[in-house]
């Protein structure tokens, strides 16, 4: 029976938290919901094997809930206030689990085969740097990418240029530098084919991948 009520407790947690995005209209499962359900299972369990009765797997869940909630309500809030700050921006943004992932298209942020970023993306980085500061509770890996065409060797080298001067930018609007990690990619993943122009301009890009720290 225990067993039952745990299951329909840790459902009713997820249902109830379905959200839409309002910027694709889908239905979703929060991850405040997601990191909560998941908490208060564990703690439910746990409070089971310690005090073998319904009182302690309910003070199991509450406590497990409440701790899984805050790592997703944080990073709920942070991907919630970027989209706010990039919407019209021509920046990318995709959240996997529990991973945040920025794309900058290259024609936007930087000059052709240079690594100097435009002074019109200024405000745009300006405004991840923001948000970041605001969010202390991440890595930021930055990856610099090219097409298919061309030398490789030139274009591995100006892809790490390229994901250089974005950490230097975010760094110089005082972001740790000791939350980035920095590379260049060259060509190696692609995210679109290299045998239309079209292709090969999504390719050339830099990514921001935001991490949460593990505690």
């Amino acid at each position: 029976m225990r067993k039952i009520t745990l299951s329909l407790a840790a459902l009713s947690l997820l249902v109830v938290s379905c959200t839409t995005d309002p910027y694709t209209g889908e239905r979703k499962i929060s991850n405040t919901a997601l990191y909560g359900g998941g908490g208060a299972l564990a703690g439910a369990l746990v409070g089971q094997l310690a005090g073998k009765d319904t009182k302690s797997t309910l003070i199991g869940a509450a406590i497990g809930g409440a701790a899984g909630a805050g790592a997703g309500y944080y990073l709920d809030n942070q991907e919630s206030k970027l989209r706010a700050e990039l919407q019209g921006t021509g920046v990318g943004i995709k959240r996997t689990g529990d991973t945040i992932k920025l794309i900058m298209p290259g024609n936007i942020t930087f000059a052709t085969n240079s690594s100097d970023i435009n002074s019109s993306f200024y405000p745009v980085l300006n405004s991840v740097s923001k948000v970041f500061k605001e969010y202390k509770n991440t890595t930021i890996a930055i990856s610099g990418h090219s097409d298919g065409s061309g030398d490789a060797s030139k274009n591995q080298a100006l892809s790490l240029s390229r994901a250089k001067s974005v950490s230097s930018y975010i760094v110089s609007q005082g972001v740790d530098m000791r939350r980035i990690e920095v590379a260049g990619l060259g060509s190696s993943s692609p995210i679109a084919s290299n045998n239309s122009e079209s292709g090969r301009s999504q390719n050339r890009r830099v990514e921001l991948e935001i991490i949460p720290v593990k505690k």
